[in-house]
This record gives C-alpha cells, sequence and structure tokens, in this order.
C-alpha cells in the first residue's frame, strides 16, 4: 500500500516547515518563567526559543514557541508543528513568523497575549495528524 503524498502549493509548504523541525534542533533560549532580557517584567508563558540552523527576518533563527503538549519525554521526538503565528509590529514596522509546536488551543492564546502589542495571525496547520489546537 502505498502512500500518497498531497501535493498541492499549501500542503508543500506545510510538509516542508514539517521536515525543517524534524531537521534542525530546537534550542530553548527563554524557557518558561524566565524575563524577557531587555523588558524584565516580562515573563514567558512557555518555552521560547529558535530553529538552529534556520534564518528568519531578523538574521535570527526562526522562533519557535513550545506549547504544553510537548513533554520531557516526548520534547526531541515529537515536534508536532500545529501551526503558525504571524506577528507584525507597527512600532518597529517588521514582520516575524513563530512555528508553535504542540500548542493546545489555550497555548494559542496565551502566546497570542504575549505578543499584545502587535498585530497577529494564527493559521493552523491543516496537514497535522491531529488538530492540537481544539
Amino acid at each position: 500500500m502505498k502512500l500518497k503524498l498531497d501535493m498541492t502549493p499549501d500542503a508543500l509548504f506545510w510538509q516542508s516547515m514539517s521536515q525543517l523541525l524534524t531537521t534542525n534542533p530546537v534550542i530553548i533560549d527563554r524557557p518558561k518563567g524566565s524575563s524577557h532580557p531587555r523588558y524584565p517584567t516580562v515573563i514567558y508563558p512557555l518555552d521560547y526559543g529558535y530553529l538552529e540552523n534556520t534564518t528568519s527576518s531578523d538574521g535570527n533563527g526562526i522562533d519557535v514557541w513550545l506549547g504544553s503538549l510537548i513533554t520531557v519525554t516526548n520534547r526531541h521526538d515529537a515536534k508536532t508543528l500545529t501551526g503558525i503565528l504571524c506577528t507584525f509590529d507597527r512600532l518597529k514596522r517588521d514582520a516575524e513568523i513563530k512555528l508553535l509546536i504542540g500548542c493546545s488551543a489555550e497555548d494559542i492564546q496565551c502566546i497570542r497575549d504575549f505578543h499584545n502589542e502587535m498585530d497577529t495571525l494564527y493559521i493552523p496547520n491543516p496537514v497535522a495528524e491531529h488538530d492540537l489546537s481544539s
């Protein structure tokens, strides 16, 4: 029995993003509960970091949020891409993406609240094995 892959442009995008997750380590440089380096009163509600060996628009690695569905036992094995959060900072006139991994609906709302000074757009991953965000 052969597995038929969806080769539409949207499906290829999500498959490529998922492959990026499986082939590059996630580096958590701001663990849950830690303070923002420049704004000490801002506390990270979930683990935040970047995808090693990648480049985002700011010249650093692609930003990553690890949700509550990622546990210590599966942290390195199961990196299910829940979706992508696009952010736009009007003051800096800067747009970025953040990969959301293993996020519940509550995690997604928490992340959006964290970025409350920016305009955000959440795009769920339509090709995830199951919808983690509900």
